[in-house]
């Protein structure tokens, strides 16, 4: 099958739900700052992270993120290796005293791992959950069983695998919340007062894969338990400025040039309407008609990972097949759900959506 869209400098449109898409203007500067970053004889893949250099790269990264998230007074800022899966540790050994317990959302695939690791250090509760709806539904507040006197209250922001996301926050009182906001983090403009700590993994909208953001309130500090290993340890991470011991430095430099370009593009504002123009774009194609199903209740849709299906699904198969040869790549949904995933973080150009939506039109006629 012909090509459907125009090329993006030679380079496929990506769909995966991670690592995915950078923008292309951050790659061609970091190509151009490669063997020298800003004239000083070194790429940042060799400068040591102690050195005046890369400090200055960690300190335009934390001023540039607390100016585009709006940060209040009250947080730290913590750069962390291992993704947002080692959160699902870290978060007990750091926030889970003995003998307390949690509350958890049970949202889908990622909410599930969550509580499963946070369960080997202690009493995790299930708060609510969306089993009843296989996951398609967001439980509704009124379903909420809450625990007051829970060290905090944990949410799944937006779940890659099944495509829905919260577009509405828990009632938790004086209990912290806490989120995974690994899909979502930097797509739209974040009250991050609202919560107590905010962690996203930076391979879908703010770098390459292996860094994790944290953001914590500062009185949450401090309650790690005595085996957490220093370089786990919150409270040190933050007394170190993320540096106790060699942080991922080249990830960092280039989410400093991701930071850069959000900003360039109009901040979270923009980013957030680019991310309703191109789901409402997907969304409408998929309702147009019955051909195509999307499993998720309209209210609770994710706006960066759009899971669906096709009414005949034998013709998913042939759906991807004639994706690739499109040029338009990772189109096929999680292993655990099936069916097709887009995933459209900020990187996504709209010609991307508009060959993804030819597409989706072209495999309508032929097989509808």
């Amino acid at each position: 099958m012909a090509v459907l869209a125009e090329e993006r400098s030679g380079v496929a449109y990506n769909f995966a739900a991670g690592p995915t898409m950078l923008p292309e203007p951050v790659l061609l500067r970091a190509r151009d700052e490669l063997l020298s970053w800003h004239g000083s004889g070194m790429s940042v893949w060799e400068m040591p992270f102690t050195g005046e250099n890369f400090r200055s790269i960690v300190a335009s990264f934390r001023d540039n993120l607390a100016t585009l998230l709006d940060l209040p007074e009250g947080y730290s800022i913590l750069l962390m290796h291992g993704g947002a899966s080692t959160q699902f540790s870290l978060l007990p050994l750091n926030l889970l005293p003995p003998g307390a317990s949690a509350d958890y959302a049970e949202t889908g695939h990622w909410a599930r791992k969550a509580i499963r690791e946070g369960r080997r250090y202690g009493d995790i509760r299930i708060a609510a959950t969306g089993t009843d709806s296989s996951f398609t539904r967001i439980p509704a507040m009124a379903s909420w069983q809450l625990d007051p006197a829970a060290a905090y209250c944990h949410i799944t922001d937006n779940e890659t695998a099944e495509g829905s996301e919260f577009h509405w926050l828990p009632e938790t009182g004086a209990v912290p919340l806490i989120t995974d906001m690994t899909s979502s983090f930097l797509t739209r403009p974040l009250d991050v007062a609202q919560y107590g700590m905010v962690y996203a993994g930076a391979q879908k909208n703010i770098g390459p894969a292996g860094l994790v953001l944290v953001l914590i309130r500062n009185d949450l500090l401090g309650h790690a338990r005595p085996e957490t290993p220093s370089v786990l340890d919150y409270t040190v991470q933050a007394g170190n400025e993320s540096m106790v011991n060699t942080p991922l430095t080249y990830p960092i430099y280039l989410a400093g040039l991701v930071l850069d370009w959000i900003a360039d593009q109009g901040g979270l504002t923009a980013m957030a309407a680019a991310a309703r123009r191109r789901s409402t774009m997907v969304y409408g194609e998929i309702d147009a008609d019955d051909f195509y199903e999307g499993p998720v209740a309209h209210e609770d849709r994710s706006r960066v990972n759009i899971c669906f299906r096709i009414h005949d699904r034998a013709l998913e198969a042939c759906f991807l097949d004639a994706a690739d040869e499109c040029g338009l790549a990772n189109l096929k949904g999680h292993s655990a759900i099936g069916g097709m995933r887009a995933s459209l973080y900020n990187a996504m150009p709209d010609t991307g959506v508009d060959a993804l939506i030819t597409l989706m039109r072209h495999v309508r006629r032929r097989w509808g």
